[in-house]
């Protein structure tokens, strides 16, 4: 008798983590999906929008973006996301709303800290007209760039999936 308590107990503490990682899941699929690209339709496979409005629901994102420059939403996630074995910690998206001067490059970017190997992210880039930068320096674009955001020491690349990534 004490056994299927005991064992009912550990389910219920274990029910919330498994719940935690399915979620994980579906956050890490859904952006994953709006940086595939279906060649034969010539467009990346799901919209960006849902896929952010997730992170934020999940509490990884603020609502709104960490800076806007440009045509560019930079969010820097407030705790790391799992993002193919890597920690996901700044989601770069471009897009126009109001015409500002050329030239918009739509698309989705992801930096990921890196803490191993990187060759998931590089085979995604190669199969999904993406490009893929092994040693990115969030420094140099964001401090370079006079955006006020920095990331903490460490490795990082970044994906990169737009519109000119795909017709380059």
């Amino acid at each position: 008798m004490k056994r299927p308590v005991a064992l009912a107990l550990l389910a219920c503490a274990l029910l919330p983590l498994a719940a935690f990682a399915a979620d994980e899941a579906a956050l890490e699929k859904g952006l994953t999906d709006a940086l595939r690209y279906d060649r034969a339709k010539g467009e990346r496979v799901a919209p960006s929008g849902p896929a952010l409005q997730a992170y934020i629901q999940a509490g990884y994102l603020d609502l709104k973006p960490s800076v806007r420059a440009d045509y560019t939403d930079y969010r820097v996630l407030k705790k790391p996301a799992p993002f193919m074995g890597q920690s996901l910690v700044l989601v770069e998206e471009e897009y126009m709303s109001q015409y500002i001067g050329c030239c918009v490059d739509e698309g989705v970017s992801a930096v990921v800290r890196v803490a191993g190997s990187t060759a998931a992210m590089e085979k995604f880039a190669k199969a999904n007209a993406c490009t893929f930068q092994p040693k990115y320096d969030p420094a140099e674009e964001l401090t370079g760039r006079n955006l006020g955001l920095s990331l903490p020491a460490g490795r990082y690349a970044k994906l990169s999936c737009h519109e000119n990534d795909a017709n380059p």
